[in-house]
């Protein structure tokens, strides 16, 4: 699929741009927000105690994006969580360009609507148009068999935008399809 442009992309083109021009009156196209990144994150604290779970979540989150996941490692020693420098605690990912809108476009069609009792996603920003949303189970992918899984996991997603406000970050992300549990603006 690399190469081809994603519907989702392809409807930020189209659709997405021309509704936000209509909505903020941004002058010229640059001022339209866009997507940046989206930052896949799980923090394994469990890891220190058993190194195979960084294994199976690098292999997990890889499947999941489609790109290789990372380990993140501790910055300090902190004895209280029997935590040494450089262990690994935890898994990222960072996707861009065709994988994020990919990975975009599964986690609203597919992922999200698995979620038992969905009622939609908080829709607070942290200020600079960015929003994370938290994952509790990982088995909400349907890349992952729920047979082979040991233990869930959750993460954090966060979307990265070029928005200069929480407002303008909300409309895109709304646009792109997160199903944010109300419309109104605060």
């Amino acid at each position: 699929m690399m190469g081809n442009t994603t519907a989702l992309k392809k409807d930020y083109q189209e659709r997405i741009v021309p509704a936000l021009t209509k909505e903020f009156g941004y002058k010229s196209v640059m001022q339209v927000p866009v997507l940046k990144k989206i930052v896949i994150n799980q923090g394994l604290g469990i890891a220190t105690a058993d190194k195979k779970i960084i294994d199976v979540a690098i292999s997990e989150l890889t499947s999941i994006t489609g790109q290789k996941a990372v380990a993140t490692v501790s910055k300090k020693d902190i004895s209280n969580f029997k935590l040494r420098k450089k262990m690994p605690i935890g898994v990222m990912v960072t996707l861009r360009r065709e994988q994020m809108y990919e990975f975009l476009e599964r986690l609203v069609r597919i992922a999200l609507p698995r979620i038992r009792d969905f009622k939609g996603i908080e829709s607070k920003l942290d200020g600079r148009g960015n929003y994370t949303l938290g994952i509790q189970e990982q088995i909400i992918f349907p890349e992952i068999n729920i047979d082979n899984i040991t233990k869930i996991l959750g993460m954090n997603i966060t979307f990265v935008t070029s928005a200069k406000t929480d407002e303008e970050g909300y409309a895109l992300l709304r646009e792109f399809g997160l199903p944010f549990k109300n419309t109104k603006k605060d």
